[in-house]
């Protein structure tokens, strides 16, 4: 099996976006698509606030994870993908301490006991981390890209995976693949965009289970995406390479009735979803 690098914490991780994208009012608010269902929009100041996981409360790694957030919220605020390992976000990252405004711990653990490691190592915690808006604002302008602050689309997400024999497509309510649900959902809130992925039922009415996505009509993905609230189709293809030890993925757009096509690869499948994620971000971004 391919390596994962936070198969660990994805199911409370995923709660935590779950969690993160109820309608309150200091939250991503709602709407109502044609059938009912609830696609989720994001909040202004959420796209300011961004989480990561760190070892322990001490101020030494705590000053790691605020960089590592400020990165992450340049990203998310802009849609610009490419601010990711900008080598002149380096000088800001050092001092993400002065841009915060606020941050809180969570124990990844969720209240579980400590096990035997607990003696040797630090318990593990998410952080969230809260930044001036006004500070990001300035950074992205230094960077040469402006804040995304107009309402997002939210993405109809098609994920279908090819593992040697084994093909399946990501669906919302499959146990089958909780795991790369929870990963979508992940990279999604990461990048600040709402999604929307398709449950079981839908796959079987276009035949996703039957055919490769490939040889299903975008329009009829489109129509059965926006049944449930997805209003612009993103469909990959990741494929597993035994040689490589890596994920190659094949991402489709379909933005104002122009297909956008880009490959990447990955070691994990969630780097590839947070990769694939991000580049449709920064596609629907740069013509904002």
């Amino acid at each position: 099996m391919p390596a994962r690098s936070i198969s660990r914490i994805l199911p409370a991780l995923a709660v935590a976006m779950l969690l993160a994208i109820q309608p309150t009012a200091a939250q991503p608010v709602s709407q109502e698509s044609a059938d009912g269902k609830r696609a989720s929009l994001i909040a202004a100041a959420d796209l300011y606030r961004a989480q990561t996981i760190v070892t322990g409360q001490g101020e030494a790694n705590r000053i790691i994870g605020f960089a590592s957030c400020l990165e992450d919220v340049l990203v998310k605020v802009s849609g610009a993908l490419r601010l990711a390992g900008d080598p002149r976000l380096a000088p800001y990252k050092s001092e993400a301490a002065k841009l915060v405004r606020g941050f809180s711990y969570r124990d990844e653990k969720g209240g579980k006991p400590k096990n035997d490691e607990q003696g040797t190592r630090d318990r593990s915690f998410f952080l969230a981390v809260d930044f001036d808006e006004a500070a990001i604002n300035e950074i992205l302008a230094a960077m040469g890209v402006t804040p995304w602050l107009s309402r997002r689309p939210v993405l109809g997400v098609f994920v279908e995976m090819q593992q040697g024999p084994r093909r399946y497509v990501v669906a919302a309510d499959s146990r089958q693949t909780d795991l790369q649900g929870a990963a979508l959902l992940s990279a999604a809130a990461k990048r600040g965009m709402p999604i929307m992925l398709p449950d079981v039922a839908t796959l079987d009415e276009v035949g996703a289970n039957d055919m490769v996505l490939a040889a299903i009509a975008p329009g009829k993905l489109a129509q059965a995406a926006a049944r449930r609230g997805g209003e612009v189709l993103l469909t990959a293809r990741l494929a597993w390479d035994d040689q490589d030890l890596r994920w190659t993925a094949d991402w489709q757009l379909d933005w104002h009735g122009k297909p956008q096509r880009w490959r990447l690869s990955a070691v994990t499948f969630d780097e590839a979803f947070r990769q694939g994620i991000g580049g449709a971000a920064q596609i629907i971004a740069a013509q904002q």
